[in-house]
């Protein structure tokens, strides 16, 4: 969904970086070949993601949610030396379009796959984190939040994607909408919670930004 006027939508693209040829792929087979391709970071929010990732300079990354892979490419170019990304999703269907991918970028070393559910998943990993992009099913952020937040590492970086729910947020709530109304909950926590501060960034769908003190 688009917030701004399309036109400065349009403009700031064209004012962004380009997308690298191997995402510009990715996209392309993923909504030739996929359902719900509008899952995709996209363009303009990926050149975001790889931007911040190069700023945070992560060693270790968790993604919930792959799909088919875009954003994890897009962090995988900010990773320290010897860092990596462990990304976890749900379809194993999807497995064989992200590994060819992963192959292609040169970033197959550094990247695990996960499949299954994030919320059985996540205790069992024993490590701390200095990134987590949290974009899977939006009826469990608040889950996922509270059983990723004690694995941050001081400084880390929090990123949701989807908080603004093309505009859903904002407009009357259907009592039957679980998303929408576990999302209003989740944006209300990341705003108050003491151990983090955030800022929720009006990109795309809603992309906010938490760091952990």
């Amino acid at each position: 969904m688009h917030f701004l006027p399309e036109k400065i939508d349009d403009y700031a693209v064209a004012h962004s970086q380009e997308e690298p040829i191997i995402l510009q792929e990715l996209s392309k087979e993923t909504w030739q070949k996929v359902l719900n391709p509008r899952m995709l970071s996209g363009a303009f929010q990926g050149r975001i993601l790889a931007v911040l990732s190069k700023l945070i300079k992560p060693k270790n990354i968790l993604e919930i949610g792959t799909y088919t892979g875009y954003a994890t490419l897009c962090f995988a170019e900010g990773l320290t030396s010897g860092g990596k990304i462990t990304t976890i999703d749900k379809n194993e269907e999807l497995e064989t379009l992200q590994n060819k991918y992963f192959e292609k970028s040169g970033f197959r070393k550094q990247i695990t796959q996960l499949v299954g559910n994030a919320i059985e998943i996540i205790p069992k990993i024993n490590e701390k984190f200095d990134l987590v992009f949290i974009d899977a099913d939006k009826s469990n952020y608040i889950n996922y939040f509270h059983l990723i937040i004690d694995k941050m590492n001081s400084g880390g970086i929090i990123l949701s994607d989807n908080v603004l729910w093309s505009g859903k947020v904002v407009e009357a709530l259907d009592p039957k909408d679980v998303d929408t109304k576990v999302l209003l909950a989740y944006n209300k926590l990341m705003n108050e919670d003491p151990r983090i501060e955030t800022v929720l960034l009006p990109i795309r769908d809603g992309l906010t930004l938490s760091r952990v003190l």
